[in-house]
């Protein structure tokens, strides 16, 4: 047996420990039954995964066959987990990464996992100009996760956001009545927004008769 397969079953068996049937099935409900869930709430699941998270840490790297195997769990804590290996170590990683990272962003997509993958496409961004264009190529593409990622890459980033990359990618996104791309439009102006409040004022006033009142409404919660 390799050692990522050593790995999973080690988590797994922690896992299992610590499963809680009744948990489980209010949390798939609330995730519209998509996924599978051990019921393991987050403060619980990090709590007892630290040890391993730390080892990712000290190792700097993360191991893609475990990650993989992650991602093949119907399980969603196993996905949580991927995504807090990818968080542990997202300094490290570049733009050569992108396309594994890609892989996840659209293997069994949702917003509990894509909110957080974008921000380690961002961080890579802060230190790859490439970044830039893939982000304008993804704020065009067929599938609303790649485009969210494009939308939300820059969430937190407050005076080192790059404003004309934040309209251009919105301004591409604009005109659709998918919520999940609405709701990412006002989630990344709403963030800005504690910025440079003029910029998100000005944006509504130019784009306003484009965007949804959804979009709108998250826009100016803080204007």
């Amino acid at each position: 047996m390799d050692k990522s397969a050593e790995k999973y079953l080690e988590i797994k068996k922690i896992f299992e420990s610590n499963q809680n049937a009744e948990k489980a099935a209010a949390m798939s409900k609330y995730m519209r039954n998509l996924f599978d869930f051990y019921g393991i709430p987050a403060p619980e699941r990090k709590e007892a995964t630290r040890e391993f998270i730390l080892s990712v840490k000290e190792n700097k790297e993360v191991d893609a066959s475990f990650l993989n195997r992650c991602y093949a769990d119907s399980h969603r804590e196993f996905q949580y987990l991927a995504v807090d290996c990818l968080l542990a170590v997202k300094r490290r990683l570049t733009f050569e990464d992108i396309p594994k990272i890609k892989s996840y962003i659209t293997t069994k997509p949702w917003w509990d996992t894509i909110d957080f993958l974008c921000k380690i496409i961002g961080d890579i961004g802060l230190r790859d100009v490439r970044v830039r264009d893939l982000m304008l190529e993804w704020s065009k593409d067929e599938n609303i996760w790649i485009r969210r990622v494009a939308i939300e890459h820059q969430l937190g980033l407050k005076e080192k956001t790059d404003t004309k990359l934040l309209k251009e990618i919105i301004v591409n996104c604009l005109g659709t009545s998918e919520f999940f791309i609405n709701k990412a439009i006002g989630w990344a102006l709403r963030d800005y927004s504690k910025t440079d409040s003029e910029f998100v004022r000005e944006f509504i006033c130019e784009h306003g008769d484009k965007m949804s009142s959804l979009s709108i409404k998250e826009a100016s919660k803080y204007i």
